[in-house]
């Protein structure tokens, strides 16, 4: 991998590799966008095949963070922190104020917070060694679990698509499949069953399965079958990649609307199911309620203030639609061009700025 080449096309600002033989920390951040504000991204930790494989899943993280921050409103820019190892087996806690420490030495380009294969005693550890983190329990003046904050943004979204696709952002009475319900899935399954939905779902934890079904009369099918239902809207709140040339053909639903991240296997597939006539809620825009919600901590948590911010998802789901219908494009086309003109509209203002301070310093 030729890092500098492709950091050149993509645009990235740093990369950051950072190494403690003490704890054994081996982490790359890498920081896309600070246009809007500085970087915040999740760190993740994780088994790569390779420290090339590690570096491509950061600087593509990183990038996916800007386009999300920016589509959400939010005046944060674009980064990721990978870290290489088994989150089972290899985390101490020195190795997480080792890497605190170096989140420190940016001196606030990038704030961090928990994401796969990290937790909240893992923020908790880096929060010791410095103030740019986010997700600490809530002890810490944190907003505590992401989940049902990011429910209500897929859930506010969801409604928003389906005006779009039914006339009504009603779904009573609409059935809806969600692939995925622990977590997230769950909370967005409670807003659409006391919502008056119809729900069917799938998951491969019985438990969870168990959990819906009592709690809100869910129908369960098979893993596999959960593309062909019968239903109005499809909601993939588990794996990535899951639009494909194999899902699709079996896709009877008018909406997809739900919190799994990638669900475009390729842009492509965001072509087809656009000329199919489904409406499609973009992942990074209807799932951001999470990072929403973390970034809110950053003035000082405000649960009231962050729901209403979660709340906006709708209007923005509704821009990118009209955004689609008045260029003739995809909706996942539509929030890019979303995000790349806010960033664009912003950076010249900010330029502009800087160069009059520049001017009145030189007289």
């Amino acid at each position: 991998m030729k890092i500098f080449e492709y950091m050149e096309k993509y645009d990235y600002e740093q990369l950051v590799f950072c190494h403690d033989q003490a704890s054994g920390l081996k982490a790359i951040i890498a920081i896309h966008d600070t246009t809007l504000g500085p970087a915040l991204g999740g760190t993740r930790m994780w088994t790569y095949e390779s420290e090339e494989a590690a570096i491509e899943d950061a600087l593509r993280l990183a990038k996916g963070m800007t386009y999300k921050n920016a589509a959400a409103g939010l005046n944060l820019g674009g980064g990721k922190t990978v870290i290489i190892g088994n989150p089972r087996t290899d985390k101490s806690e020195a190795m997480f104020r080792a890497f605190g420490r170096y989140i420190e030495s940016l001196n606030g380009r990038y704030i961090t917070a928990e994401d796969v294969g990290t937790t909240v005693q893992d923020m908790e550890y880096i929060r010791q060694e410095t103030r740019y983190v986010t997700g600490v329990s809530e002890a810490f003046g944190s907003s505590g679990n992401p989940s049902p904050m990011t429910a209500l943004g897929c859930f506010v979204g969801l409604k928003a698509a389906a005006k779009e696709a039914f006339g009504t952002d009603d779904v009573t009475g609409k059935v809806v499949a969600v692939q995925g319900v622990g977590n997230v899935g769950y909370y967005l399954c409670k807003h659409l069953h006391e919502a008056g939905a119809k729900l069917i779902v799938t998951d491969i934890n019985q438990e969870a399965i168990d959990r819906v079904v009592n709690e809100f009369g869910a129908e369960v099918v098979a893993p596999k079958d959960i593309f062909g239902v019968q239903a109005d809207i499809f909601a993939p709140c588990a794996l990535g990649a899951i639009i494909n040339d194999e899902t699709i053909p079996q896709l009877k639903v008018k909406v997809i609307a739900g919190s799994a991240n990638n669900q475009l296997k390729e842009e492509r597939h965001g072509d087809t199911i656009h000329e199919m006539g489904i409406v499609y809620a973009p992942d990074y825009v209807i799932n951001s309620g999470g990072v929403i919600n973390v970034a809110d901590e950053l003035n000082g948590y405000n649960a009231e203030r962050a729901t209403k911010k979660i709340e906006n998802i709708y209007n923005i789901i509704s821009n990118i639609i009209e955004i689609s219908k008045r260029d003739g494009i995809p909706t996942y086309k539509a929030a890019d061009r979303m995000a790349e003109d806010r960033i664009r509209t912003l950076g010249s203002s900010r330029s502009n700025y800087l160069s009059t301070e520049r001017s009145i310093l030189s007289k």
